[in-house]
């Protein structure tokens, strides 16, 4: 399937179209089927037809760069990209702007604003949450209805819901679910006619189950999960691995991580093992170098359902199959500052930390506490708040894990009630009411000699 894009290269240039137009003629739903060097291509021969002399329509040239950048910084977590796309979105706008171009000025601001959603994802910078909605609503003025019109507001409700997660109830997620289906049913009204908008469609749906999924983890609410699986499900089912094959592969990969949450809600190992399963799949449908970002996710993702079936069935085979998932996704986020990369290092010292328990083996907890401080000393607070809170809070898991094992306590103990202080206090800043209660009960467990270990895996 992926030397499809070796193909159309060679379609191309039989053709006799200048190779420096690159290989997609401007349709972004055609950037799926490049692998990531010939994605790189692309964008960089968009950026040469963009600015070459005699050109007629600049903007939308400009435009259709900008998107071929923010796939690259989609599947990297290249910043530099990022960037790029978005100054190219905002040049493309102002040049619909003064041609007074009202439907290209809207589709270009709604492009900065997907920008500036990704770099909120990926870098972990909600401020970024506010530039994009002062974007979407000015697209959304411009554009009554088509499928720029449903993106914006599929935008809109993302960033409603971001807000809403962390402190929201199940009424007010159910709320804000529905907001989501008008446009969807629009993007899926479009694809019948513009198969391009069929990703377009499954995309959404998927901000939407990636909100349910927060909303039914935090609240433990299988209700809100179910949702969440049903939404994943219905994008695997509108999808084509032979044209929406890194599409297809985010889908798997959500339902897996919904019907892990909902079976470790529930207490119901199927859905955990399905969930597993669910993201093997994924794993199937995009190679590494296709897209590293994701294939890294996917791992992460992988190991996440292996922790919570070992846990089920206190087998350490699981977890150490974990582990394994967690390293091959730091293989591809070891140079990078992503918060990802915090939490494939958590997780991972979380299952070496079970492993150690349930084995016995300290040589292992001796390496997961080494790798967690590791990765304390990487994280900066200020920047990622809750991903330094979160690593504070595994290595009191560590500490609390040694001590249970040895029933000798050479600081440990006290180290880790300083680990969780810290954790606490930034949980409870942004509300954070499951992770609180989780640190709560073990401070008081560490409190009680003796009482050491009953941590339960999120």
């Amino acid at each position: 399937m992926f030397e499809l894009g070796r193909g159309l290269k060679k379609l191309f240039t039989e053709r006799g179209r200048r190779p420096h137009d690159g290989l997609t003629a401007g349709d972004s739903s055609l950037l799926e089927l490049l692998d990531l060097n010939l994605l790189t291509e692309e964008a960089r021969a968009a950026d040469v037809a963009a600015a070459r002399l005699g050109e007629a329509d600049k903007p939308r040239r400009r435009l259709e760069a900008a998107i071929a950048w923010r796939e690259v910084a989609r599947r990297t977590g290249d910043a530099v990209a990022l960037r790029k796309a978005a100054a190219l979105a905002e040049t493309a706008a102002a040049g619909y702007e003064a041609a007074r171009r009202h439907d290209g000025f809207a589709r270009a601001r709604a492009e900065q604003a997907f920008c500036a959603l990704l770099g909120a994802e990926i870098f972990g910078d909600p401020g970024l949450d506010a530039a994009a909605e002062v974007a979407f609503r000015e697209a959304r003025t411009q554009c009554r209805s088509g499928a720029t019109a449903a993106l914006a507001d599929i935008g809109l409700a993302a960033i409603a819901g971001r807000r809403g997660l962390e402190k929201g109830d199940a009424v007010e997620a159910r709320a804000i679910s529905e907001t989501f289906a008008a446009p969807i049913a629009a993007l899926e009204a479009l694809a019948r006619r513009t198969p391009s908008a069929r990703a377009l469609a499954a995309e959404a749906r998927l901000a939407r189950a990636d909100l349910l999924c927060g909303w039914g983890a935090r609240l433990q609410d299988a209700d809100l999960l179910q949702l969440a699986v049903d939404d994943a499900d219905a994008a695997v089912a509108r999808l084509d691995s032979a044209y929406e094959p890194i599409t297809l592969a985010r889908a798997l990969a959500a339902r897996g991580q919904a019907l892990v949450l909902l079976g470790e809600t529930t207490g119901d190992v199927g859905p955990i093992a399905d969930g597993a399963e669910a993201v093997a799949g994924a794993l199937d449908q995009i190679p590494r170098d296709h897209s590293p970002l994701d294939w890294a996710r996917c791992q992460i993702a992988l190991g996440q359902g292996l922790q919570a079936l070992g846990e089920a069935a206190d087998d350490p085979r699981a977890f150490e199959q974990s582990v394994l998932s967690f390293d091959r996704a730091l293989l591809v986020l070891k140079t990078s500052s992503l918060p990802l990369r915090g939490l494939a290092a958590s997780a991972r010292a979380l299952s070496l930390a079970r492993n150690a328990e349930l084995t016995g083996d300290l040589a292992i907890l001796d390496a997961a506490q080494a790798a967690m401080k590791m990765e304390l000393v990487a994280l900066t607070p200020r920047k990622d708040p809750v991903g330094w809170a979160l690593a504070q809070l595994h290595l009191a898991r560590l500490y609390e894990a040694r001590t249970a094992l040895t029933g000798i306590d050479r600081g440990e103990r006290a180290a880790a009630l300083t680990a969780l202080d810290a954790a606490l206090d930034v949980f409870a800043e942004h509300g954070l009411r499951s992770l609180s209660i989780q640190a709560t009960e073990a401070v008081e467990r560490l409190k009680v000699p003796g009482q050491a270990g009953a941590w339960r895996l999120e």
